[in-house]
């Protein structure tokens, strides 16, 4: 009786929630949308240099987008990216010539390529050929057509070809090919460019034996030429030296015909000259001559003049000096008479005369006075006599003392 009074009681809470449900139902699915929108936005960012196709998945009609935001609504659109630079593709596989894709030259040998590729998507063919590309475009497009279009190229030419001499004309041709292919594809091509060219190693042994040989050939073959043409120089060389002999010995008997003529024409002016000079010179010894007569006569007149003058001024001198000694002996006669005649009066002059003359040799003169009274000086100007006179005076004046 409890559990049906109980499960009467809830039979109004769980009608209650039954007409709630779909109101919870549709908040989750709103929760959920928002939720999605949130985590995954429905936005496509385009990058720089490349450009979007988006594909409506119910109508599949594709429409062309360039770089910024684009909406892309999960389920209903599909959005692909394609660069519209220009992109590279090594040909990694073909350029080795032990590889797996090594190619075949027309003698049946292996060889490798390294060929770079430049392209990138033809804008005019989009949106069209977005649906259309692979997703790999260099593995899946590009490197099969260019195995396409190399292969049957390089199996028309040698090795020898391909390695030098028509390297331009096959990379022309392959890029010829790819044009027709890639273009068909929406692929544009920009640039093929064939670099290093892996040949076998025999080969490449014997084409460097055989290049080797070329060059000592073509050096053998220079060395010829230049030596050739050092011939040449040298016999150009003694031509030239001859010539230049020649021409050199032309203009020195040019010259000396010049000169010998111009001497001949010279000598006819210098000869007259040459007379004039020898007339004149010999007119002018002449009077050089003349000259020196006309002067030593001069000099012997001017010589004779001369003496007979100094002769007359030597006589007159003569004259002159015999009247003043005349004249000076007469003046010496008189004045000694005159004190002669002084003295004779005044004896006491002649030691005035003397002291005088000795006064400025002697300051003190202390002498004896004579014992006869004669003159004081007399002991010092006398000589044995008044000393002998003077002792027999001293003698005399003491005997007379003595008495």
């Amino acid at each position: 009786m409890n559990l049906r009074e109980s499960f009467k009681n809830q039979l109004p809470r769980l009608g209650r929630a039954g007409r709630a449900l779909p109101r919870i139902a549709l908040l989750a699915l709103a929760v959920a949308a928002v939720y999605a929108v949130v985590s995954h936005p429905p936005l496509y960012t385009v990058p720089r240099g490349e450009v979007a196709v988006r594909t409506n998945l119910f109508s599949g009609q594709p429409t062309r987008f360039d770089e910024g935001r684009i909406l892309a609504l999960p389920g209903v659109h599909e959005v692909r990216s394609l660069p519209m630079r220009d992109q590279v593709f090594h040909a990694t596989q073909l350029a080795r010539a032990d590889g797996a894709g090594a190619l075949q030259s027309l003698e049946g040998l292996s060889l490798g390529m390294d060929l770079t590729l430049a392209w990138r998507v033809d804008a005019k063919q989009l949106p069209g050929i977005a649906t259309r590309l692979p997703e790999n475009i260099e593995r899946d497009l590009i490197g099969p057509a260019l195995q396409a279009s190399v292969y049957p190229v390089v199996s028309q030419h040698t090795v020898r070809e391909i390695f030098s001499s028509k390297r331009g004309e096959i990379e022309q041709a392959i890029a010829g090919s790819l044009k027709t292919r890639l273009p068909e594809q929406g692929i544009e091509l920009r640039g093929l460019q064939i670099g290093h060219v892996d040949l076998p190693a025999d080969y490449r042994r014997g084409m460097d034996g055989l290049l080797a040989e070329g060059l000592a050939t073509e050096k053998m073959q220079y060395t010829l030429e230049l030596k050739a043409k050092q011939v040449k120089q040298t016999e150009l060389e003694a031509q030239a030296q001859k010539s230049r002999r020649e021409i050199d010995a032309e203009a020195a008997e040019r010259e000396q015909v010049i000169a010998a003529r111009a001497q001949e024409e010279a000598m006819k002016h210098i000869l007259p000259l040459k007379q004039k000079q020898i007339e004149q010179r010999s007119l002018e010894a002449e009077a050089a001559n003349a000259q020196r007569i006309k002067l030593a006569e001069g000099n012997a007149k001017a010589r004779q003049i001369e003496a007979t003058a100094e002769a007359k001024a030597r006589e007159t001198l003569a004259d002159a000096e015999a009247y003043r000694v005349a004249e000076i002996s007469k003046v010496d006669a008189q004045r000694m008479a005159r004190e002669g005649a002084l003295l004779t009066q005044h004896p006491l002059l002649v030691q005035k005369a003397l002291a005088d003359k000795l006064a400025d040799k002697v300051q003190v003169i202390i002498a004896p006075p004579s014992a006869s009274g004669a003159f004081i000086g007399s002991g010092l100007l006398g000589g044995a006599q008044a000393q002998q006179q003077d002792t027999q005076a001293a003698q005399q004046q003491q005997q007379q003392g003595a008495e």
